[in-house]
């Protein structure tokens, strides 16, 4: 017998506790963001995809296809080429292609990149059931932003 008392004043007790929390929580501010309605501010460190960087004086990107990028990425992810038109001394982009769906954010080819050409962007909405849409165009979507 005195061990059904215990449990019910056990369960009671616990009841007790965990009301208390309950109430001291109810009167705390709300930190939930409503998020359709309320964008996201996000922070200086958060790493999207990578972006190119356009230049402010030509346009283009600062991108000289060097490679360095490539070469860093552990994942493989980054593919690009280039072709040096006649009369010109160095190369103009031609491609840049990421395939989001491989790259770990790791940052190795921004590490690598002495020319500040690619950067982390700030894109964090990125939802879509095929793989095809994971594989960016990154000199298009600059093109795109202008």
């Amino acid at each position: 017998m005195s061990e059904y008392w215990n449990d019910i004043f056990g369960g009671t007790k616990s009841l007790l506790v965990g009301l208390g929390i309950t109430a001291r929580e109810f009167f705390k501010p709300v930190v939930t963001e409503q998020y359709p309605w309320e964008v996201p501010v996000m922070m200086p460190r958060f790493r999207g995809h990578i972006e190119l960087v356009k230049n402010g004086e030509t346009g283009r990107p600062n991108c000289i296809v060097c490679g360095m990028c490539m070469r860093n990425c552990p994942s493989g992810c980054i593919t690009l080429t280039g072709k040096k038109p006649e009369g010109e001394k160095k190369k103009v982009l031609t491609k840049y292609e990421l395939d989001f769906t491989k790259c770990s954010l790791c940052g190795s080819c921004i590490e690598g990149c002495n020319f500040n050409a690619i950067q982390f962007s700030k894109d964090y909405n990125l939802a879509s059931t095929r793989k095809e849409d994971y594989i960016f165009d990154l000199l298009k979507r600059l093109e795109e932003q202008s």
